[in-house]
């Protein structure tokens, strides 16, 4: 329990839910890598550590307002987590944008092990009609 300003707050991490805290999927050994989306006026910048991982072995897909990043490990990754090792051999994540995206525009590049995506955002222009 913890006391902040005379209210109470209980705190419970459920064993089955560990997991889920680190956003890895232990049983299909993926991990969620990390990532930073930072919008500016007209696009979004959308970048990726994908430490361990080929240019080559990186797949980007889009949704209407979401893009998933999957991609291989060079290398099988172990980690032991709560007494029980684990090894990993993916990386996966998708990131819903907060509005429409143009994927027709969209760019990446891969370095060092980050990958970095500039996304413009959609724009939708009509006419106005002034009387």
């Amino acid at each position: 329990m913890i006391e902040n300003n005379d209210k109470e707050f209980e705190i419970r991490i459920a064993p089955s839910s560990i997991s889920s805290l680190f956003n890895d999927d232990i049983e299909r050994q993926i991990l969620s890598p990390l990532s930073c989306l930072r919008e500016y006026g007209t696009y979004w910048l959308l970048e990726f550590d994908l430490p361990l991982v080929n240019k080559k072995d990186i797949k980007v897909t889009f949704d209407e307002n979401s893009i998933s990043v999957e991609a291989r490990l060079k290398e099988t990754y172990s980690e032991e987590k709560f007494g029980k090792k684990t090894k990993f051999e993916y990386f996966k994540k998708t990131i819903t944008l907060p509005g429409k995206i143009d994927n027709k525009k969209t760019s990446a590049k891969f370095e060092k092990g980050r990958l970095k995506i500039t996304i413009p955002k959609a724009v939708f222009s009509s006419k106005i009609k002034i009387k």
